[in-house]
């Protein structure tokens, strides 16, 4: 028989997250170029450490994505009809609760993170502008988290990409007539992003409530199930944990470059670019992998799980080449329209080889990490992503001599270490979750 994942399945739902995916990216391209035009370093760079600082502040709390995707699909491929729309409840509820609460610490958050990146003064000072606006969208996004999960998680990644256009869209234009159109600043561009997130929740919840023709009001005891919010709750704690770790790197590094002066910071900020172009579009793969293993793991079906895992790593592969070669050819050029300061653009191109082999290490971490995630398979990926973490730590303790040349190669390590040691847990974790289940002797 045949198996019923095929690629066009896969790209049913990894095509629409990737051309989804790869507008929010977009959006930090855009902001760096209206901000760059200005030709002031202090500003570029209050741009890269708030951009950061919220993509971390908010990676944080992505579980509610993640785990939504995971849930729902093994709820779908388990017929669990009421599940599925309990699912989008309770994800609401935890998002409502998590944004208000960074609303009323933003203060004394604000201070830590933004003090924690070490830039000069002007830069910080800059970013703090922009924090004390965009904090408040913080309920809106972690809803919208929810959302898209919910229905990526039944494999409708065409009504998820519909509405993340829409937000990125909002996004962009806005930061371009707020910025450069009515001189508005840095504020501009968090002004943007705010009303680009109401704007999409609520088309969010007009689709849920659309697809499941009837109000989203679920039963007390399916809602409050003791069993599945436990379950819940200790994936998410899990999966937490280990975006934790993932921030910390990502936030060390950011952090090193701003020590080195506002020029590798920006210079690193326009290739940070490139990293989330590359990571937006492998994870529209990871995607897939999530829903496609998630289903096939509800219902049990190895078949399908392991299909699902060939397919989303091969042609994970091959879109890293892609990619890494677009870089190489168009890198030097998209360095220039970023920027307009001489020295960021030069500091830029001295690391651009970096940024070409990191979607070949990071295309297998993307992948594992959708199949871990759609089989919930959360502890395991807490576990070794804090390994990856001590890896990254490690190396460039090691190269810390060499400046930011060691940040660089302590990151490729980094991703290298993400996709190695989960690809080496696999069969492990394959072979406990498929185990048939033993058969009661005859009495």
């Amino acid at each position: 028989m045949n198996s019923k994942i095929t690629s066009a399945r896969v790209f049913a739902i990894a095509g629409p997250a990737m051309v989804a995916n790869l507008t929010t990216p977009l959006i930090g391209v855009v902001s760096t170029i209206a901000i760059g035009q200005l030709g002031d370093a202090t500003l570029l760079g209050g741009v890269a450490i708030t951009s950061v600082v919220f993509d971390c502040l908010f990676w944080l709390f992505s579980f509610l994505r993640t785990s939504t995707v995971a849930f729902t699909a093994q709820a779908l491929g388990a017929g669990e009809t009421q599940e599925i729309r309990a699912l989008l409840v309770r994800g609401l509820a935890i998002a409502g609760v998590i944004g208000f609460g960074l609303i009323v610490l933003q203060l004394p958050l604000g201070m830590l993170l933004l003090d924690a990146m070490g830039g000069s003064e002007g830069v910080t000072r800059t970013a703090r502008a922009y924090f004390s606006i965009r904090i408040w969208s913080a309920p809106i996004v972690l809803a919208n988290f929810v959302v898209l999960g919910w229905l990526i998680g039944q494999a409708r990644a065409g009504l998820a990409l519909a509405i993340q256009i829409v937000v990125n869209v909002i996004n962009m234009a806005g930061t371009v007539a707020l910025v450069t159109g009515m001189n508005a600043g840095i504020e501009g561009a968090a002004i943007a992003a705010v009303v680009a997130e109401a704007v999409g929740l609520v088309l969010g919840v007009v689709v849920a409530r659309t697809i499941t023709y009837r109000p989203l009001n679920v039963p007390r005891a399916v809602l409050l199930d003791r069993a599945k919010l436990w379950r819940m709750l200790s994936v998410n704690r899990d999966i937490m944990i280990r975006t934790a770790a993932l921030i910390t790197t990502f936030l060390f590094f950011t952090a090193q470059g701003a020590r080195a002066g506002d020029v590798t910071l920006a210079a690193n900020a326009v290739l940070n670019n490139f990293l989330l172009i590359s990571a937006f579009f492998l994870d529209g793969l990871a995607n897939a992998a999530q829903q496609l293993c998630g289903q096939a793991y509800g219902a049990r079906n190895r078949t399908d799980f392991s299909d699902a895992v060939r397919l989303v790593l091969s042609w994970g592969f091959g879109f890293a080449v892609a990619v890494a070669i677009v870089f190489a050819l168009f890198g030097p050029w998209l360095i220039h329209t970023m920027t307009a300061n001489a020295d960021v653009q030069r500091t830029a191109q001295d690391y651009l080889w970096f940024v070409v082999a990191s979607p070949l290490l990071a295309v297998f971490a993307f992948g594992y990490d959708g199949i871990f995630i759609g089989a919930t398979w959360a502890r395991e990926m807490r576990n070794l992503m804090i390994l990856s973490l001590l890896c990254f730590l490690a190396t460039w303790f090691a190269l810390r001599g060499m400046g930011n040349t060691g940040l660089w190669i302590a990151l490729l390590v980094h991703y290298a270490a993400r996709g190695g040691l989960q690809a080496l847990r696999y069969p492990a974790n394959l072979r406990t979750s498929f185990a048939p289940l033993a058969v009661p002797a005859p009495a």
